[in-house]
């Protein structure tokens, strides 16, 4: 896809802060972090916050993908977002939605 680096679908949500040579192109642009960069910063901020239990960065998926569900997504738009192949994947994520929340809880962040 020689046009990719200008399309917006291709656009990086967590740039590099520098540029780099494509070995194949030999193009000099912008990629994404390394996917250790940002899981590293992840790790350090729940330290930092003093969050005892172990954050990743699929845990911070899974969140996402939970707080969707709770909020009325559909479970294949949601099975799209997440790039599930097989909708028992993304059930899973269902599942955890409604678990403890039979009693109307709502986040703070959600009452507007």
């Amino acid at each position: 896809m020689p046009k990719a680096g200008t399309k917006w679908a291709w656009m990086w949500l967590f740039p590099s802060d520098h540029l780099s040579k494509d070995p194949d192109s030999e193009i000099i642009r912008r990629h994404h972090l390394h996917p250790k960069t940002y899981g590293e910063a992840i790790r350090r901020a729940a330290e930092k916050a003093g969050i005892a239990k172990r954050v990743t960065t699929h845990a911070l998926r899974h969140a996402f993908a939970t707080h969707l569900s709770q909020g009325g997504t559909d479970i294949r738009t949601l099975q799209e977002l997440l790039g599930h192949t097989d909708v028992k994947t993304t059930e899973i994520y269902t599942k955890a939605a409604n678990i403890g929340n039979d009693k109307g809880v709502r986040s703070p962040l959600d009452v507007a």
